[in-house]
């Protein structure tokens, strides 16, 4: 059960993103705004620690997970800009503190965290018209926002509501596409061949765009198709900077 739409929420915008896409994260901050949310950034965010977690480093995680929590001290949501970073905050952060002092600090938190299209989706139910041209977009969703937070309808319930657009399916859809963050450079051989499927199962879909509401995945697979000379063609987007060039006004997309 979700609950009705707030007048204020924290802004938790990745690493990923922050350095890869700031402008992914402006869109998303516009189209929260345009259903009247008051959107707060704290700007000594930084990593949500799930490195160290997934890679064993369970007291650095802790000291990480420890300090961010604490830089939104408000009753306020938590909108996640990746179902990756989400999924640690969500679920890992109770998992790490359980039976410890701060149990009821992190499972209070968790409750309040929610990944970008499952808020926008779910939370603002943001009705949204498409004022672009006829097209097509094929979906990747994370195996973090599928597997651990079961959000991976959030994203397709968005596009659903753009008229113009064609939803396009691609084979083999619920699979990882190979980062796994510290998986693909541990594994290197491993991601590569696994990207390699992904990529090319996104463009036999024969969509005009491929989108994303996870940056990690997007990272992974824009850098392949740029190995590969093809990232001009088909090079993937973060969710919110599709939607809102979708979204707005003919007069604004074409500036």
């Amino acid at each position: 059960m979700y609950p009705s739409k707030p007048s204020k929420v924290y802004f938790y915008a990745t690493c990923l993103l922050d350095v890869l896409d700031p402008n992914g994260g402006l869109a998303a901050i516009e189209l929260l705004e345009r259903e009247g949310i008051e959107v707060i950034w704290v700007e000594k965010q930084s990593c949500c620690g799930q490195p160290a977690y997934t890679s064993g480093y369970q007291d650095q995680a802790k000291t990480v997970a420890l300090s961010q929590m604490a830089l939104f001290p408000n009753n306020y949501p938590v909108v996640v800009m990746s179902g990756s970073c989400a999924g640690m905050m969500f679920k890992h952060y109770a998992d790490l503190f359980a039976a410890s002092e701060h149990a009821e600090k992190a499972q209070a938190f968790s409750q309040r965290v929610f990944e970008f299209s499952e808020f926008l989706a779910r939370v603002c139910r943001a009705n949204l018209t498409d004022t672009g041209e006829a097209s097509s977009v094929v979906l990747h969703t994370s195996c973090s926002g599928r597997r651990e937070m079961g959000i991976h309808t959030s994203s397709e319930a968005l596009l659903a509501q753009l008229d113009n657009v064609e939803l396009k399916q691609a084979a083999y859809d619920t699979e990882c596409c190979g980062f796994g963050g510290s998986f693909a450079l541990r594994h290197a051989e491993i991601s590569q061949a696994m990207v390699e499927d992904k990529a090319s199962h996104l463009k036999l879909s024969g969509a005009d765009y491929l989108v994303s509401a996870d940056w990690g995945c997007l990272a992974n697979i824009n850098g392949h198709l740029a190995y590969r000379g093809e990232a001009s063609m088909f090079k993937g987007q973060h969710l919110a900077s599709f939607l809102l060039k979708r979204t707005k006004p003919a007069s604004e997309a074409k500036a």
